[in-house]
């Protein structure tokens, strides 16, 4: 299978899939990150364009560790906004990448507007990379991607459906968070921890809800038309 994980932010797919990535990688799937914003706001010292290219190295560096490829849309932080243009970009890296899987923001249950925004253009376009008349540069995919949503941080507002037991790879996790060196600094003083502390506080709940030490949770969203397993019954 190919799954991609859309993060608004670099380090937030780290914070919230990077263990079911690790996982599925690790079972031999193909795994790709795509990073909506550039980051560009996230320092209290450097100059946007200084911090952007700090945060852009720190992701690549990151998706190395499960050898995810690797999409970087360079959108700006906290401005982003579901356009035409926007939306086709989207398409045309689903297309490129031709996942069976997005992960993606929970447009109904987060709370952050560049979160929300993700997984609302991820919502309205996972049909249209199937349509041959939106022209991209690269030809419609070959079937429609199913959605998860994954988990908000601090699992504000969100109702889990799946869990993922990432025990054994809660070590690969974390050393995706440590990759961004350049947000310690803003996680300390803004929520007194550092952000292996931050994702291992919210791995141990979601673990503990599931019976398992590291969890990582996601919703599904219901559309038309569902796949449904060939061998799927009722319990």
């Amino acid at each position: 299978m190919k799954i991609i994980a859309f993060g608004a932010h670099p380090d937030d797919i780290e914070f919230l899939c990077a263990g079911t990535l690790a996982k599925y990688k690790k079972k031999g799937h193909e795994v790709a990150i795509a990073v909506v914003t550039n980051g560009e706001v996230g320092s209290m010292t450097l100059a946007r364009k200084k911090i952007s290219a700090i945060r852009k190295q720190e992701a690549k560096n990151s998706a190395a560790k499960i050898g995810a490829k690797f999409f970087w849309f360079n959108y700006p932080d906290e401005f982003l906004f579901n356009t035409r243009n926007v939306r086709l970009y989207f398409i045309e890296v689903l297309r490129q990448f031709k996942p069976d899987i997005i992960i993606c923001p929970d447009k109904d249950a987060d709370y952050h507007p560049d979160h929300t925004t993700t997984g609302q253009i991820i919502w309205d376009i996972h049909v249209m990379v199937t349509v041959p008349n939106i022209k991209t540069v690269s030809p419609p995919a070959p079937v429609i991607p199913e959605i998860f949503y994954m988990d908000t941080i601090a699992g504000v507002n969100f109702q889990p459906e799946f869990y993922v037991d990432i025990t054994d790879c809660w070590t690969t996790k974390a050393e995706m968070v440590a990759c961004h060196k350049s947000q310690e600094g803003w996680l300390k003083s803004q929520y007194g921890v550092s952000g292996v502390e931050f994702a291992q506080t919210q791995s141990r709940f979601r673990g503990f809800q599931a019976g398992c030490r590291y969890a990582e949770c996601f919703r599904r969203p219901k559309f038309f038309p569902m796949s449904t397993k060939a061998d799927a019954l009722l319990p």
